[in-house]
């Protein structure tokens, strides 16, 4: 085994450490730099050589989950909370009215419509929150792995672009809730079950109206949003050591920055929710649904941002 005690005085030593002991005139194996204690095993003294010449890293992606979790659970008490003020804004974005006139079309429509297409949201959000967390921290653990020249800058640009695009598998969410908040629906579809239904009439491309406009939106959103977080908290207070210190500069610097990220994406968003508030027929693009609203807002870009404060 290249180990032995043939040559030394060993018989005072316990057998665990003997074996492991060079022999004479060998010298000292140099990946282990610490001193096995007596009670150690042969199996842990390899074990800690191994871990010392191969670094921290066992491996990619080793990661208990916890990213996932708290992303979905955040994303879950985020859309039952704002839900009324996003549809607010939603009726804005659509139809370019003002606030109270928005107010007024809810107070019509009644309580019980209120929360009329709370579903596909809350699955798409919580999922979509938690896969923006989970996989930025996968993504930034496989490029710094396999890629370990790149710079930090452009690992986490990469890898939050890379997470957004994953984000976009779960366009049709979006594209139900869109169809589910636009009134003009209100009397033809009954639910979210319903309208999936309905879509399947007009091939699975219908349930991905509105893709490009969520891959332009996922992927910037998530690089200033990872980007620029750190950088808020570092500028708040201290928190010292305090639990509530740390959940309410979290909390604050992500208000800060959903607010920020909102209001530059809500030209997108608009764009997004007119492309997706058609069924059937032919499929817009990005540039000709932008000249299409900007024209009928007054060729105004300030029109394009109706109902931005209520992304906030």
């Amino acid at each position: 085994m290249g180990m032995s005690v043939v040559g030394q005085d060993h018989s005072s030593l316990p057998p665990s450490l003997g074996v492991v002991l060079p022999k004479t005139g060998e010298k000292p194996c140099s990946s282990v730099s610490e001193p096995v204690s007596a009670s150690s095993s042969p199996a842990l003294a390899l074990e800690m050589a191994s871990t010392k010449k191969s670094g921290a890293a066992i491996g990619p992606v080793a990661d208990d989950g916890r990213e996932f979790i708290c992303g979905w659970g955040a994303a879950f008490i985020n859309v039952t909370v704002t839900f009324p003020m996003n549809k607010l804004m939603f009726r804005q974005m659509l139809h370019g009215i003002s606030t109270s006139n928005a107010i007024s079309q809810l107070k019509r429509e009644g309580l019980k419509n209120l929360y009329r297409g709370i579903l596909p949201p809350l699955c798409q959000k919580t999922v979509s929150t938690s896969i923006m967390f989970g996989m930025y921290d996968q993504y930034s653990r496989l490029l710094k792995f396999y890629f370990p020249h790149l710079s930090d800058k452009a690992t986490l640009a990469l890898a939050a672009t890379l997470a957004g695009c994953t984000e976009a598998v779960l366009c049709p969410f979006e594209r139900i809730q869109t169809v589910l908040q636009d009134k003009k629906f209100h009397g033809k579809y009954k639910n979210s079950l319903h309208i999936a239904q309905e879509l399947r009439k007009f091939g699975a491309r219908e349930y991905y109206r509105g893709m490009s406009s969520i891959l332009m939106r996922n992927g910037p959103s998530n690089v200033l949003f990872f980007g620029l977080r750190k950088e808020i908290k570092e500028r708040l207070p201290d928190p010292g050591s305090s639990w509530w210190g740390h959940i309410l500069t979290d909390f604050v610097s992500g208000a800060f920055l959903g607010a920020f990220i909102s209001t530059v994406m809500y030209p997108v968003n608009v764009i997004k929710a007119h492309q997706q508030c058609q069924v059937g027929g032919p499929f817009l693009s990005m540039r000709t649904t932008f000249w299409h609203v900007y024209h009928a807002r007054g060729s105004r870009l300030r029109g394009l941002f109706n109902g931005a404060h209520g992304s906030r």
